[in-house]
């Protein structure tokens, strides 16, 4: 079973036609228990940190995705999904997130009024090591954003000079890194047989859809 958590957060047809392109035969699952026997999860996203907080506890997602990822079942967030992994986000007014990544999901702050806000459109990920749902030639490509909030691992990676000190947990989660409006973030992290995107691989034409491809093949493992 290939699961998609669904908690009324935005359109997630996109998300099943995508996968189904591909070759995957997508289940949308309402709560834990419906995707309790999954083999794989993907955990997407539209929508306000808050809402979706709220939503994925009432429905016993966040105990899923713990207990999925202690299991080492394939698990690949999108979007909002991506931010609420991490440990807090500043949407809202604050909101504690799922903690599964440290660091802090912030606003954007264009440092001139001809940046935008939200981040909408393509942009380039640049990817400082290797995994194996991205593409094997670094170093990196083009992927379509929308969000007005991004990740800030809460540590300096090593493989991404840009982000400060910060708890002092193991580096290495960041796979992905974007720049814009004067924030340098992460489009893309993992950790286990966890795998999360900032942008949206179903709205990214060929390298997008290259993602779903290897997802749906993929055994948990980080390594290449």
């Amino acid at each position: 079973m290939l699961a998609i958590l669904d908690y009324d957060a935005g359109n997630i047809e996109s998300v099943r036609l995508a996968l189904r392109h591909v070759g995957g035969q997508p289940e949308f699952a309402r709560d834990g228990a419906a995707a309790a026997g999954a083999e794989r999860i993907v955990f997407p996203g539209v929508g306000s940190a808050c809402h979706c907080m709220d939503n994925l506890r009432a429905r016993g997602f966040d105990r899923l995705l713990a207990e999925s990822l202690a299991k080492g079942i394939p698990i690949l967030a999108i979007c909002i999904g991506m931010q609420l992994l991490f440990d807090f986000s500043e949407e809202d007014g604050g909101v504690a997130a799922l903690g599964v990544l440290p660091g802090r999901v912030r606003r954007f702050q264009p440092p001139n009024p001809f940046l935008k806000v939200p981040h909408m459109g393509w942009n380039h990920v640049a990817t400082p090591r290797r995994h194996p749902l991205l593409p094997s030639d670094l170093p990196g490509g083009d992927f379509y954003f929308v969000h007005s909030y991004y990740p800030e691992p809460g540590w300096e990676d090593p493989a991404v000079s840009h982000f400060p000190s910060g708890n002092g947990r193991p580096a290495g989660i960041v796979y992905g890194v974007t720049e814009y409006a004067g924030a340098v973030f992460a489009s893309a992290a993992g950790t286990g047989s966890l795998f999360a995107t900032q942008f949206h691989p179903e709205k990214s034409a060929a390298a997008g859809l290259g993602i779903l491809e290897r997802f749906l093949k993929w055994d948990g493992s980080p390594c290449c």
